[in-house]
């Protein structure tokens, strides 16, 4: 079970870049997604600039005002499933808690992502921003991965290196769903400046 899981975790990390190759092909200026391929950070701005421009456009409009901050914990239903396991499974709840144990880090990541910046960012900063942001995620579940270990290794007879790997993969799965998932501008309710109206 151990390694189907971990198996599992790899597999999905690997359809990640996948993903980011599609979102460029979708893009107006597919003439020059070969030339981005073999850059990833390339790849990001391009996907994401014009998005970034328009949300600094939002936030400069003094009309436009940041809404109270609200969290949803971890985004993409991992919260809310978590609190669904744990509402309908006892045994569930008492191994593992209502919330996931990287909740935190998630709450932490939204506070960043509602305001996405400061008003006055360019687009270039934002980006950049959200990037530190996105990163801080993934350290954050990493450590949480590290606080835990001695825990788990003696609760499911594993090993620090069996642990390390599996928060490893949450960590990147994690990142990945959120510089995809996360750009500005996409009318989702964990975009980046979520806090702000959305871009016309």
């Amino acid at each position: 079970m151990k390694r189907l899981m971990m198996k599992l975790i790899f597999v999905i990390i690997a359809i990640l870049p996948a993903l980011f190759i599609l979102f460029a092909l979708r893009d107006n200026n597919s003439e020059s997604v070969i030339a981005l391929l073999s850059d990833a950070d390339s790849l990001e701005r391009h996907l994401e600039m014009e998005r970034q421009e328009k949300l600094q456009a939002v936030k400069s409009n003094q009309k436009n005002i940041l809404t109270e901050f609200t969290s949803d914990g971890c985004s993409g239903g991992l919260t809310a499933g978590w609190e669904f396991l744990a509402a309908k499974v006892p045994k569930f709840r008492n191994t593992y808690g209502i919330n996931p144990p990287w909740q935190s880090c998630c709450e932490a990541h939204d506070l960043v992502y509602h305001a996405a910046g400061l008003r006055t960012d360019t687009a270039d900063l934002s980006f950049e921003t959200r990037r530190k942001a996105d990163l801080d995620l993934k350290a954050c579940v990493i450590r949480i991965g590290e606080q835990r270990s001695p825990l788990l290794i003696k609760e499911y007879n594993v090993s620090e290196t069996d642990v390390k790997t599996i928060y490893q993969g949450i960590a990147n799965l994690m990142y990945g769903a959120v510089r995809i998932g996360g750009m500005p501008c996409t009318n989702l309710p964990w975009r980046w400046g979520y806090g702000w109206p959305e871009c016309k």
